[in-house]
């Protein structure tokens, strides 16, 4: 029987596709002429996860996650990086009879075995990982190794930098001549920025004190010290930086903004960069911004089918203002680009206002702030509002002029989706009447207010199970005892204890009962008490629902309590 058929019967058993489709796949696969695993990937019937899981019990092989390995250094020292991401293969051990652990992302074949074969001529073992987790670990071991031989040869150097202008391709994309590109400091700085893609950072800093330099990348919302190099190279750095974001070189007393726009493994990238002077020289934030973070479903994103319908009807409304509300970090950009995503459709004419603009969406219109030509917010929605838009998003509304024009825009028959810092829902109408908004205004014009926050995700691999004790259930309000898990830590989650972050919500949907509260100048508890009436979830027990469920901890739930 072809192995294509067995394996679709597997998958059929496994519960992955039904009985029904084995045929019609089976039939699709032998007409393109490819393997099963990679139509059910390509045919988006499965992840490359439950994939390889299956497979894995298919052919008796062991399959696990890239970083609960520790591959052995080196037996990596003997194999280029070009090699392992070619043919998808990471030597892990080798154990006392000299049999080899190779992590790969396949049952090996011949042809696989024959690459195998040149690097080990002894017996094998094989351990199935997702492909792209060894492309994650390649790349990470890569700029790790690139960022300490660009730090050797610097420190040789002297610090010595080439400090001519680059040239910037249509796309504002950098071209260098090798020159350039092999000078250390050129070569220590794109290796600190490219090492904190595998790492999943969101921000670089790189913070010069007396005698020393810090990179510190922000993952999951924590700082990690990355790497620490003598202050005598930094000025070096610091010139690279700014010349590769557009920064003027001689100017150091004030702060000062750029940009960064660079390809990183197939994969385009914008790096907002920031400074700002300190008594021991310029301190460096580089904001990440990866084009696909914006392309996130309201599950990915965290949204519950609950929570969900709520939604629904918000952004059914034909006109109105929807809000944003959380610090700044909280991922209110990636959910109201989501939220555009879903509106944009031929029949509508959507305009956006951002500062900066952090992702291009095809067929919507995007204006730039630009305050040093006078184009503020409050400017270019009084611009806008005479392009017939149906949908404006406003990045943030930071003033009263703003609030003003956007509350105007909402009431006169446009949807407007916009953010604003407020701890809660309810605290986004008390804003906007601090704004010297009326308290009609604000009733007739919001139509719903979402408070976001993240908070971190268990690992999957450590995380451990236990009773509750005393201190959590006084924190969750419970008098009996439940099943919680906690954090450990382990290589998997880099001893952490945690792995990515989740948002959670509180949605408050304006019924009339609240617009009725709104317009009488009733106090934000009485509105909170109604919202709540109505069915509004808190923060605080949308939290307390993942703690429960096994994907955060108590610990979380107090960074949500402690505000």
């Amino acid at each position: 029987m072809d192995i294509n058929y067995e394996i679709l019967q597997f998958y059929a058993y496994k519960k992955i596709i039904k009985r029904k489709q084995v045929k019609y796949i089976y039939d699709d696969c032998i007409r393109l002429d490819m393997a099963a695993e990679d139509y059910m990937l390509a045919k988006g019937y499965c992840t490359q996860v439950t994939a390889l899981a299956a497979l894995g019990e298919f052919f008796c092989m062991p399959y696990c996650e890239m970083g609960m390995l520790e591959p052995d250094k080196s037996l990596l020292g003997g194999v280029s990086y070009v090699f392992m991401r070619k043919h998808k293969i990471v030597p892990v051990s080798k154990d006392k009879n000299d049999v080899m652990v190779f992590a790969v992302a396949r049952p090996p074949d011949m042809s696989a075995m024959s690459m195998v074969s040149r690097i080990y001529c002894g017996p094998c073992d094989f351990i199935l990982v997702p492909s792209v987790q060894i492309d994650i670990f390649i790349d990470s071991m890569a700029a790790v190794q690139s960022t300490a031989n660009a730090l050797q040869d610097l420190q040789q150097n002297g610090g010595k930098t080439d400090t001519k202008p680059v040239q910037k391709n249509e796309l504002n994309q950098v071209e260098e001549n090798d020159d350039v590109i092999n000078n250390p400091s050129v070569r220590l700085v794109d290796s600190i920025i490219r090492e904190a893609i595998p790492f999943r950072a969101s921000d670089i800093h790189i913070e010069p004190f007396e005698k020393t330099v810090k990179v510190r990348y922000r993952i999951d919302g924590d700082l990690q010290l990355r790497a620490e190099f003598s202050i005598e190279s930094y000025p070096a750095i610091c010139a690279r930086l700014k010349i590769l974001s557009g920064i003027s070189i001689a100017e150091r007393r004030v702060p000062q903004d750029g940009r960064i726009s660079m390809v990183i493994n197939d994969t385009d990238y914008d790096f907002r960069v920031s400074t700002l002077p300190t008594v021991y020289g310029e301190k460096f934030d580089i904001r990440i911004l990866d084009k696909r973070a914006f392309g996130f479903t309201r599950e990915e994103l965290g949204f519950t089918e609950e929570e969900n319908v709520v939604v629904d009807r918000i952004l059914a409304h034909s006109c109105g203002i929807v809000l944003l509300t959380g610090p700044t970090g909280c991922g209110k950009s990636t959910t109201l680009y989501s939220f555009l995503r879903e509106l944009n459709r031929p029949e509508v004419n959507v305009i956006t206002v951002e500062d900066p603009v952090e992702y291009t969406l095809h067929g919507v219109n995007q204006v730039q702030v630009n305050t040093k030509a006078n184009l503020t917010f409050a400017e270019a929605l009084r611009s806008i509002l005479r392009q017939d838009p149906d949908i404006i998003m406003v990045g943030e509304i930071r003033d009263e002029d703003t609030a003003e024009i956007a509350i105007r825009a909402a009431i006169t028959g446009h949807l407007v989706l916009s953010t604003l810092h407020t701890n809660d829902a309810t605290g986004a109408i008390i804003r906007l009447v601090d704004m010297k908004i009326s308290d009609y205004l604000v009733a007739d014009a919001v139509v719903g207010v979402i408070a976001q926050r993240l908070v971190k995700r268990l690992c999957p691999v450590c995380k451990k199970r236990g009773r509750a004790n005393e201190a959590e259930m006084k924190i969750l309000g419970i008098s009996e005892p439940v099943t919680l898990f906690r954090s450990q830590g382990c290589r998997y989650c880099g001893n952490t204890g945690y792995k990515g972050r989740i948002a959670v919500h509180e949605i408050l949907h304006m019924t009339d009962d609240i617009k009725r509260a709104v317009s009488d100048g009733l106090p934000a508890e009485k509105i909170r008490l109604l919202a709540e009436e109505g069915g509004m979830v808190r923060l605080w027990d949308s939290c307390k629902n993942l703690v429960y469920k096994g994907i955060t901890d108590v610990s979380e739930l107090m960074t949500i309590y402690n505000e």
